[in-house]
């Protein structure tokens, strides 16, 4: 039976990947941000999944905003890496695990989630850079296989915090159930705090960070209860990137150790976090 191990909550600014990819992570702009990256790097290099479950929202790079599904699931063997208008970033395609892919779809629909499939997908930083997060040097290949979970969070409406949660719960039930011997680890990506144009552009609300921070862990019920709105004005319009981390977190156990946060302001124009929880209890 697979099992979760470990939840990663973290921000996939796409200048986060072009430090990297530029040698630019000792820069004084940028080392503090990747130094506190580097415990829950160390502890998930001793902790290798055999899938990430990556949770992550399209930029306009792969999906035409003319059709953007609320929720969907990439089925595919292998996810090219996307051109985002300056190239492909120097990282390894994705492997996909396309049989977890399937059961995962099965299951989602038949607990009632319409979730759409993408048998063809180019994936952009939006999950791309959590995997550098997680996996700074991959060399040829990435160390596990993902399966790429996408959630619209740019089109009004976007899925309800609550909807979010139990999608993940649901994600979560749906992974005890496959009848692989996988260890599987789930990751929440986006956020925090941001808000990119507009008036209000530059917005950074550090006390709702903390408390979001604070509440994965411990209240995610709390979490789930927050309106659209309330995302948009207290964490700004690319803010409710948030609901995704909530994915993650229901496909947690109830019990989960925290092993290692950070936050950081800014990183480019936003309140970029890590949070990184180990997996225990019963489900």
């Amino acid at each position: 039976m697979a099992e979760v191990i470990w939840g990663l909550a973290t921000s996939h600014v796409p200048s986060i990947g072009a430090a990297m990819d530029n040698h630019k992570t000792g820069d004084p702009y940028w080392k503090p941000l990747f130094d506190g990256y580097a415990p829950a790097r160390e502890w998930m290099a001793e902790h290798t999944p055999d899938v990430a479950v990556i949770v992550y929202n399209d930029h306009a790079n792969a999906v035409d905003l003319d059709l953007v599904p609320t929720f969907a699931i990439g089925t595919a063997p292998h996810y090219g890496v996307a051109d985002e208008g300056w190239g492909r970033r120097p990282v390894p395609p994705v492997v996909g695990a396309p049989e977890l892919s399937a059961h995962l779809v099965r299951e989602l629909v038949d607990d009632e989630f319409d979730i759409a499939t993408f048998h063809e997908l180019d994936v952009d930083h939006g999950l791309t850079v959590p995997l550098s997060v997680y996996c700074p040097e991959p060399g040829d290949a990435w160390p596990c296989a993902v399966v790429p979970v996408l959630v619209n969070v740019i089109q009004h409406p976007q899925p309800t915090a609550s909807r979010c949660y139990r999608l993940g719960e649901a994600i979560g039930r749906a992974i005890r159930s496959y009848p692989g011997d996988l260890k599987v680890a789930v990751f929440g990506t986006g956020g925090m705090s941001h808000q990119l144009a507009g008036g209000r552009a530059g917005l950074i609300n550090a006390e709702f960070d903390r408390m979001f921070l604070t509440a994965i862990e411990h209240e995610p019920e709390k979490l789930a209860t927050l309106t659209r709105e309330d995302y948009i004005r207290e964490a700004g319009t690319e803010g409710i990137e948030l609901i995704m981390w909530l994915v993650m977190r229901g496909a947690l156990n109830p019990e989960i150790t925290r092993i290692h946060e950070t936050y950081h302001v800014p990183a480019s124009n936003t309140a970029a976090a890590l949070a990184l929880f180990e997996n225990g209890g019963q489900a």
